[in-house]
C-alpha cells in the first residue's frame, strides 16, 4: 500500500509540473535538489520528505492536499 500511496503522489507531482510547463531541472533548481531527485520521485524509487512535498507545492503553485489528491489513505483495523 506504501507503494501504491507513493505512486499517486509522484503522478500529482509530475502532472503539476507539466501543467507548469517546468522541466524536472527547473523544479529541481526552484527547490534545491538535483534533478536526478525530481526524477526518483516521479519515478516513486524516493519518497520526499514532508518539507519538501511543501517546497514541490510552493514552486508549482498548488496545495500540499492538491499533490496528495487521490492518494489512498490508510486504513486502521
Amino acid at each position: 500500500m506504501k507503494n501504491q500511496r507513493l505512486k499517486y503522489l509522484a503522478l500529482n507531482i509530475k502532472t503539476a509540473r507539466i501543467r507548469k510547463e517546468l522541466t524536472q531541472q527547473d523544479l529541481a533548481f526552484a527547490i534545491n535538489v538535483s534533478q536526478h531527485s525530481i526524477s526518483q520521485i516521479e519515478q516513486y524509487r524516493q519518497s520526499p520528505s514532508a518539507l519538501m512535498v511543501y517546497d514541490i507545492a510552493n514552486a508549482l503553485g498548488v496545495s500540499v492536499e492538491e499533490l496528495f489528491k487521490d492518494v489512498p489513505k490508510i486504513e486502521l483495523e
